[in-house]
């Protein structure tokens, strides 16, 4: 028998029992929808996962800091700055300064209405910003010398002073939050920074006051992972801030030890083994590895868990599969013997049975497939508040800003499909080869 005769023969055998083939694959199409709808479930709380980590920020970030707070023989220094840039997996490393030992205010415009009684200061490479990943909100990255980058939202640091107490600042978090609990654009600040002249005003141990001018050249995305300057505060280069602080100081000696180090690393899984070597030469690391590693894994049980559950229902269809081939032997024990004597070869009546246990495995996996994909469909509209035109689309392609419940992936329809077409191969093997041990005498004699 050739391939079209056993595609043939096992389409009729399917089509002469109509009732019983249709309840064999409807037990395969439960168990298919329920693995599919299952996996999305845990993969839907993987993607909302993922998104709260991006906006806690870039989770290739470590920070270095000396123990003891750098009392002890543990330094940050230039050395240590260049073993840590040649470890395997990191990509840019900068030193970190502050001015928080610091009394000072800021002040902006051209009438100096606008004060700022405290921002965060950090000094950093900002030759390396960009490779370090901080990401521009408006403007350049500042060049090495002269110039300065500003946080997302500095400009909701200061108060206008011509305004009376109590209402002379504008709180950027008074938009509130949108439906699915975003925050909404904040309102417009007093003054744009980048086009207003600034002026750092220190305090020296004297009482006396020093001023310093400053040139934004422009404003970097607010990252949580690489601190609160990245918010409201001001970055500049390493050199500029300790030339502000010898003129304060007036300190030409040799300079202090760096706060602390950014190291970026080229992705994810590289984090945990720089951690461990930087750690190994006696310094502390902070990173958000220890948050993403345990939301993770609890993620990866739950998927696990709830694909277990949906295999469970599969494996309940194919021992429907099993007694279905079975019932079919039994009524064509007669056909069997006839296809012997006739000379039919021993592998075609096996691959006829298992074709036919394949095909209703396929057609359950095809159908559970497109009916899991309107379930899918229809739970990630329900969440977004309803069916709309526009929440169609971003209900199966998700988006920026788009929180699915249920996420299922091309690979997953595959998966289903080929586990479906597996549990019907295996559950019509035992069968195929009783099938093939029925003596042909035997099977011509039976009623």
């Amino acid at each position: 028998m050739n391939h079209q005769d056993l595609l043939r023969v096992c389409i009729q055998n399917l089509l002469r029992r109509k009732s019983r083939t249709f309840l064999t694959v409807l037990g395969v199409l439960i168990g298919c929808c329920s693995i599919v709808i299952m996996v999305s479930l845990g993969i839907g709380m993987k993607e909302s996962q993922d998104r709260l980590l991006a906006e806690l920020g870039d989770l290739t970030i470590i920070t270095v800091t000396a123990p003891q707070k750098g009392k002890g023989k543990k330094k940050l220094d230039d050395p240590l700055l260049k073993q840590i840039r040649e470890m395997d997996g990191v990509e840019a490393v900068s030193p970190k300064l502050s001015m928080d030992n610091y009394t000072f205010r800021l002040i902006a415009g051209q009438t100096k209405r606008y004060v700022a009684d405290w921002v965060s200061i950090v000094g950093l490479d900002t030759a390396q910003l960009e490779r370090l990943g901080y990401k521009l909100d408006k403007g350049s990255y500042p060049s090495p010398s002269g110039e300065v980058a500003l946080g997302q939202y500095f400009a909701y640091n200061f108060r206008d002073t011509l305004r009376p107490e109590g209402s002379n600042t504008i709180d950027r978090w008074s938009a509130g939050f949108d439906d699915y609990g975003r925050l909404l654009p904040p309102p417009d600040a007093y003054f744009d920074p980048l086009h207003e002249p600034l002026t750092l005003e220190v305090e020296t141990g004297n009482g006396a006051k020093v001023t310093f001018s400053l040139k934004a050249s422009g404003s970097v995305k607010e990252d949580n992972a690489k601190g609160y300057e990245t918010s409201e505060g001001i970055l500049m280069s390493i050199a500029d801030l300790r030339a502000i602080q010898q003129k304060l100081n007036g300190s030409t000696g040799k300079p202090a030890p760096y706060e602390s180090l950014v190291v970026k690393v080229t992705d994810i899984s590289r984090v945990e083994p720089v951690e461990n070597a930087i750690k190994a030469l006696g310094y502390t690391t902070e990173s958000m590895e220890s948050i993403r590693k345990p939301m993770e894994k609890e993620a990866r049980q739950k998927q696990m868990m709830l694909g277990g559950l949906g295999a469970i229902s599969l494996f309940v269809a194919a021992l429907g599969i099993t007694n279905t081939m079975i019932m079919s032997i039994s009524e064509r024990t007669k056909e069997i013997g006839v296809m012997k004597s006739l000379g039919c070869f021993v592998y075609d009546i096996r691959v006829m049975f298992l074709t036919e246990a394949g095909v209703i495995g396929l057609l359950g996996g095809l159908i559970g497939c497109g009916i899991s994909f309107f379930i899918s469909v229809i739970v990630n509209l329900v969440s977004m508040g309803g069916f709309s035109p526009d929440n169609l689309l971003p209900a199966i392609l998700g988006g920026e800003g788009v929180n699915r419940v249920s996420v299922i992936p091309p690979w997953l329809y595959l998966f289903a499909i080929a586990f479906s077409v597996l549990i019907g191969l295996g559950s019509g093997y035992y069968p195929a080869n009783k099938a093939v041990q029925i003596p042909a005498l035997e099977a011509i004699k039976s009623e």
